[in-house]
Parts: structure tokens; sequence; C-alpha cells
């Protein structure tokens, strides 16, 4: 079975949340879907996206796990942001949580040291 994720953020200031999203995912958009939606690819068949629905910004939660945790904090924050938030769950898996200017959760999730 073929799977594509796409995994949506609702935002009220479009502008400002791409951005944010730009800095922190280090590129710009992979795609403009339409006048109010981006997307960027973050692997194969992985995406977020941003869009303008103002009735529902800030409310999003994702978490998104990757090969190299401390290189890609790093990288964040070369780009100017630090996570508001650092967990290490009981089996050492460590979470970096960044929280955008309207409260969407982004966490970048990694393996134990």
């Amino acid at each position: 079975m073929a799977l594509e994720l796409f995994a949506g953020i609702p935002v009220a200031d479009y502008a400002a949340a791409l951005e944010w999203y730009e800095r922190l995912l280090g590129s710009p958009p992979t795609f403009v879907a339409s006048d109010t939606e981006v997307v960027w690819e973050l692997a194969e068949h992985r995406y977020v996206f941003i869009e303008h629905r103002p009735e529902h910004a800030g409310h999003a939660m994702h978490t998104i796990f990757v090969d190299d945790f401390d290189a890609l904090v790093a990288r964040i924050a070369d780009r100017g942001l630090e996570p508001a938030d650092r967990e290490t769950y009981s089996n050492g898996v460590r979470k970096a949580i960044y929280r955008d200017p309207e409260g969407n959760e982004i966490g970048f999730g990694g393996a134990p040291l």
C-alpha cells in the first residue's frame, strides 16, 4: 500500500507563518498549493503545509523523527530559533519542541545518545 502524509498547520497570519516555517524548515516551500497554502516535502511522500485558516490557528501538534537530532537542532538554532521545550523520555528518546507565534507545536524527535 502506497502511503503519503500531508500534515496541516492552520495559521492566522499567513505572511508571518511563512517566514517562520522557512526558518524552522530551512528552505522555501517545495510548492505553492494556492494563494493561502504552501507545502514543504520533508521526505518522499511526507509533507507539512501551512494554510490560512484563522478560525483553527494555534492548535496543530506534530512530531517529526529525524536521524540526526543534534545536527538538526543546531541548524535550526543557526537560523535563529530555539526550542520552547525539550524532553527526554524514559527510553532515552529526545524531543525538541518549537512553537510558532500562534502556538502551533512542531516537535523533532531523535534516538537516544
